[in-house]
């Protein structure tokens, strides 16, 4: 088993969170290892990737090649097309739909999201408004990881265990919440890939 995941975003979408709880997964699934991020401005809103590598043998580099990303898991949708040179071939792009306008140029809309439908193998919706519906807005980034656990090679239980260990010191309220938007997230994409 090997998964190499791209997670991009911009700063303070939880994008760190996430490698977090998918680290926590793999290494309790006696899995190995990698990651890579780069935070550039992200305390102003800028950009912020990370690679991780997950396999059941050693992994020797931190980085994925161009056009071997398995997927492409993205809270901002201009910056998942900014990865998509990485995505493989049978690689999947899962993204949220609803913008973060941190720059006076930002795309049309539109536009961005024809390119998101022009890969075959795409999840893409608002997941701001997911999270907002389920009472914590602060949640997209695990509604998101929900959508993509169905092809992280990582049992959703591990998944949920990370999420314990991840959210625990803040309470069992916030526990649960991140643990609905988990499987919210998850329906939504078992929806979208039937």
């Amino acid at each position: 088993m090997k998964k190499d995941i791209i997670l991009a975003g911009v700063g303070g979408q939880g994008i760190l969170t996430i490698a977090t709880i998918i680290g926590y997964a793999a290494v309790e699934s006696g899995l190995y290892l990698k990651q890579a991020e780069v935070h550039g401005m992200s305390q102003r809103g800028g950009d912020v990737q990370s690679h991780l590598r997950i396999s059941d043998k050693e992994i020797f580099s931190d980085l994925i090649p161009l056009g071997c990303a398995d997927m492409i898991l993205s809270v901002e949708p201009m910056e998942s097309l900014r990865y998509i040179p990485y995505l493989s071939e049978k690689g999947w792009l899962i993204t949220n739909t609803e913008p973060y306008l941190n720059i006076p140029n930002y795309p049309e809309l539109e536009k961005v999201k024809e390119e998101i439908n022009s890969i075959k193998n795409n999840i893409a919706f608002n997941a701001n408004n997911i999270a907002k519906e389920l009472g914590n807005s602060r949640a997209l980034n695990i509604v998101m990881l929900g959508a993509a656990s169905f092809s992280l090679g990582i049992s959703y239980e591990k998944l949920e265990e990370g999420i314990r260990f991840v959210f625990g010191r803040k309470g069992e309220t916030v526990v649960e919440s991140n643990l609905k938007a988990l499987k919210t997230g998850k329906e939504i994409a078992e929806k979208q890939t039937l």
